[in-house]
């Protein structure tokens, strides 16, 4: 037991995250992977394993208990067959009786009037005899049916009492502890995994198809600062001439149409790149470069702001046009911005907002042209352009507000209905919400993660 309790005291250096984790290796039966991760070249980095709790085995003794414990599992689901056959033949014997009583009377009648009667009887008897014929291989199984049900109770008996030895023997102090020290483990690695607020996008897979909707552009979206058990549904169908906003409680209410609230906004927006943040919606007012900020609990106006010197109504829209200009967007550092201007020569500008007043925060200016970029999103705060929003598109440049530099990337992904108007970040999902082509659709990601354990100097 204690070399399996230094197993349970794992060391966690690099480890990737996202919402459904991309397992790169196999571990050996009976462990489960808690993460792993990659370099650029797809080397294993590290591995988190842990016994599954179901499949812990402290010593010989627990293995000779399991064991026993199959076996009369076993026997129990054998004798339950047994008796549901003998009381089907039980039935057929009872049924048997009765026709052998019925034969009596005819043997009666017999004596009574052997001539007149003696030709249709005798027909009769003949008959009846032929329908008894069967019985006796019936009472013969009966019977050893029967042998079966005592022996097997009498060995399950025995086997009751030698498991009661063995559970005494073995104690209920050391599977406590055991399982404490499980528990203690699963708290330290969720912890662990909830430092992983930040990483470097590794890899796109998917999509996953969630629902068929709406027209060719839109949006949908989450709220990435809701609680766990906030998994309401906002859709906004169409790029422009449209107000109502569509409410659902859950994602399986999205799915299946059941709508829980609809609101009509004050003003019409502009483009797909909407976001639901903290509770509200921003969006870009209609042939505007004003944000909107829009309480959903109110239906209240908290506030709008003009983003200045920002080109609006298919000046600098994404390649796709549909008045994209200005992209609003959330990751685990905040509210940002996305938009171009004439003063940086229709190049993508950055903008961190302060999502109360709308005031600009910080800005960087980029030298990647927004008209050349098919979407962009942002995550732990660098943005990632894709070169495309048609078939064969990927990430093909990032921005790290961080360091104020950029790099060329090339990270595909499936873009499986050939047109994407709105690709958004969700951190509290860790994954990609797209509207594509009329396809409501979500991307996996694997972001790398350095995690720095308290022997690190």
């Amino acid at each position: 037991m204690r070399a399996l309790l230094r197993v349970l005291n794992p060391l966690l250096f690099l480890m990737l995250f996202g919402l459904y984790p991309s397992m790169t290796i196999g571990p050996k039966e009976g462990w489960q992977v808690y993460s792993s991760a990659q370099d650029a070249d797809g080397r294993c980095i590290c591995t988190v394993v842990a016994p599954e709790q179901n499949l812990c085995s402290r010593d010989a003794k627990s293995k000779q208990l399991r064991q026993l414990l199959e076996k009369v599992q076993n026997m129990s689901q054998s004798i339950e067959v047994l008796n549901l056959r003998t009381q089907r033949d039980f039935q057929y014997v009872i049924k048997m009786e009765n026709q052998m009583k019925g034969l009596r009377t005819k043997f009666r009648q017999i004596e009574d009037d052997r001539k007149s009667v003696m030709t249709r009887n005798f027909q009769e008897l003949k008959e009846k005899m032929d329908e008894l014929q069967p019985l006796i291989p019936v009472l013969e199984q009966y019977k050893t049916d029967a042998k079966l049900i005592s022996q097997f109770k009498e060995e399950i008996k025995n086997l009751s009492a030698v498991l009661t030895a063995i559970q005494e023997e073995i104690g209920a102090y050391d599977y406590e502890e055991l399982h404490l020290r499980v528990i203690s483990l699963e708290s330290r690695l969720r912890n662990c995994m909830s430092k992983l607020t930040c990483g470097k996008l590794m890899k796109i897979t998917g999509p996953v198809t969630i629902k068929t909707s709406g027209t060719r552009f839109g949006a949908w979206m989450t709220d990435p600062m809701a609680t766990q058990r906030n998994n309401r549904v906002w859709y906004m169908d169409g790029y422009t001439n449209n107000r109502i906003v569509r409410e659902y409680k859950s994602m399986a209410d999205f799915v299946s149409g059941v709508e829980s609230r609809t609101y009509n906004l004050p003003f019409k927006w502009a483009g797909t790149n909407h976001v639901v943040y903290n509770g509200s919606l921003y969006f870009n007012k209609y042939q505007s470069n004003i944000i909107v900020k829009y309480f959903f609990e109110t239906g209240l106006i908290l506030a709008q702001r003009a983003l200045e010197y920002a080109g609006f109504h298919n000046v600098y829209p994404y390649t796709w046009g549909g008045f994209s200009d200005i992209d609003l967007m959330a990751d685990e550092l905040g509210l940002w911005a996305v938009y171009a201007t004439n003063q940086n020569a229709g190049n993508i500008v950055i903008s961190q907002l302060d999502p109360q007043t709308l005031e600009v925060v910080k800005t960087w200016n980029t030298e990647y042209s927004k008209r050349n970029a098919g979407e962009s999103f942002m995550i732990c705060g660098t943005l990632y352009i894709t070169n495309s929003h048609l078939t064969g598109a990927k990430v093909y440049y990032s921005y790290s507000t961080k360091t104020s530099s950029y790099e060329y990337t090339d990270i595909p992904f499936h873009n499986q209905y050939f047109h994407i108007s709105m690709l958004d970040y969700n951190a509290r999902e860790r994954a990609l919400y797209a509207w594509n082509n009329g396809h409501q659709v979500l991307f996996n990601i694997t972001l790398f993660h350095i995690i720095k354990t308290e022997d690190d100097s």
